[in-house]
């Protein structure tokens, strides 16, 4: 029997086309193609998205560039880096710029790009000979040309950058930039014929550092239209809880195809073998935000209480407000279980609807305890969790303590969240305590499709919503269920 040759597999390769891309009208120009061939020239190879990515930003429409803001958000060890020296290098010797900064978040990251550009010069007699001055002195690091033209490296503050007028000014590690930084800048680049302000960045985290600039920049671009902004971002788009087995629109993050999605250099600069070791040692956000490029963006200014008006909610308070028995519990948790919240609902003596956040603490280790110790004094006429959430996890230890687990469906967690909202908005007929951690979830909520509903988006919310969804839960369930149990008892002594 001959034998019969087996194809190899074939090799997975980052993606080149971003998730991402929006691109202001250009006119043709060779400009792009020439500043990759430059780089070529000095011995920087650029990978092909890398050389899409110089190349988008240097187009140009009626003389000037077309984009005045380039951004570009990529996870790290994709060769970020690259494109950047490319584009210095393209600067001093290909377009004449007077004037290039180059500034990050820290000096040792401005520094080591420093190093880094410094080496390429030197190593190419072509570029050494047209060098006037190195500076290498602490916090003065950078290039001087015979022609006069300068490439400053500078760690980012309020204050630095001011006096200067740079043709382009590069922001990188732009997922830590104040907005005092870009106050700062801007204006240096005012009395330039034709200047360009860069960005680039991971993907940021509103909790560890300032993000507020970068976020309204990849607004803009989301929502398209701008004509003289260039962005490109290699994210992912993460599976949601309703999600199938066969969701396509989603992408699962342990996925090593979402994993080329998210980084244009797998296989090529990192290899699949590295980012399955990250996936198994780090946390599972640091990993989606890391690796996936899913950031934790801060909500737009003056987008806050969208779901229900501020005022509506403030009306409905009753720091007094005490439920009946029957009561109805629910838990949820945060997409990554940081933290945990549990609430109750039911009905006040006078008829109107109450909801409480009874416990929210970091993690979910707390949960079942909780609820087991008690489960006497509460008497529940429903314990509610949703099964594909994250509290899901919670279901099994409570139904092997012999609890009933109400899980509603999506259609049921629609009718949940038109039920709160309707309570507040137009019958009015429900009270609450007031509680901190319930109003920041209500100003920071965002709504999800759920079929031709809706529902709370733990996603797109740009706070802990989880005492929300918690409470949520709670009164849907003390509609559905209370009719099982007497009205008729004292209210529960327990908070």
């Amino acid at each position: 029997m001959p034998s019969v040759a087996l194809a190899e597999p074939q090799r997975l390769e980052g993606s080149r086309q971003p998730r991402i891309l929006w691109e202001p009208p250009f006119d043709p120009s060779d400009l792009g193609a020439e500043a990759v061939g430059l780089a070529a020239d000095v011995g920087l190879v650029l990978d092909p998205w890398e050389a899409d990515f110089l190349a988008g930003s240097l187009r140009e429409r009626a003389g000037r560039w077309a984009a005045f803001e380039v951004a570009g958000m990529v996870s790290r060890q994709n060769g970020k880096g690259a494109i950047l020296e490319a584009r210095e290098i393209a600067g001093l010797f290909l377009l004449d710029e007077q004037l290039i900064l180059h500034s990050a978040h820290e000096y040792k990251t401005a520094a080591e790009g420093f190093r880094r550009l410094l080496g390429l010069v030197e190593n190419c007699d072509m570029l050494r000979r047209r060098v006037r001055q190195v500076r290498t002195s602490h916090g003065e690091e950078g290039l001087e040309l015979l022609n006069g033209a300068r490439l400053r490296f500078i760690a980012r503050s309020t204050g630095s950058g001011r006096g200067f007028t740079g043709d382009c000014v590069i922001l990188d590690e732009a997922q830590n930039l104040p907005d005092a930084a870009v106050d700062a800048l801007m204006p240096t680049m005012s009395a330039r014929p034709n200047p360009q302000l860069w960005y680039t960045f991971t993907a940021p985290d509103k909790d560890l550092a300032p993000c507020g600039h970068i976020a309204r920049v990849r607004r803009r671009a989301v929502k398209g239209g701008d004509r003289g902004l260039y962005y490109a971002e290699w994210s992912i788009n993460p599976h949601v809880v309703e999600c199938s087995l066969a969701c396509t629109e989603h992408d699962d993050p342990a996925d090593p195809r979402s994993w080329a999605r998210a980084n244009p250099g797998l296989n090529i600069r990192i290899s699949e073998t590295h980012v399955g070791r990250e996936m198994a040692s780090m946390s599972a956000s640091g990993f989606a935000r890391e690796r996936l490029g899913v950031g934790n963006w801060p909500v737009e200014a003056g987008a806050g209480w969208q779901v229900i008006a501020e005022e509506q909610w403030t009306a409905r308070e009753d720091r007094l407000s005490q439920v009946l028995d029957p009561v109805a519990v629910a838990m949820d948790a945060t997409p990554f279980r940081e933290w945990g919240s549990i609430a109750v609902a039911g009905r006040r003596a006078d008829g109107l609807l109450h909801v409480e956040v009874v416990e929210h603490r970091p993690r979910t280790s707390w949960m079942v305890p909780w609820l087991l110790d008690r489960i006497e004094q509460l008497k529940p006429c429903a314990v509610v969790i949703d099964g594909a959430s994250e509290a899901g996890s919670l279901i099994a230890p409570l139904e092997a303590a012999n609890i009933e687990v109400v899980k509603p469906t999506f259609r049921e967690m629609a009718q949940a969240c038109g039920q709160l909202v309707e309570a507040v908005t137009d019958s009015g007929t429900l009270r609450h305590l007031g509680q901190v951690e319930l109003a920041v979830a209500l100003a920071g909520a965002q709504k999800r499709p759920l079929g031709d509903s809706w529902a709370w988006s733990r996603r797109d919310s740009s706070v802990d919503i989880s005492p929300l969804v918690a409470s949520t839960l709670a009164l849907w369930g003390h509609a559905t269920r209370a009719h099982i149990k007497p009205e008729t008892l004292p209210p529960p002594d327990i908070f």
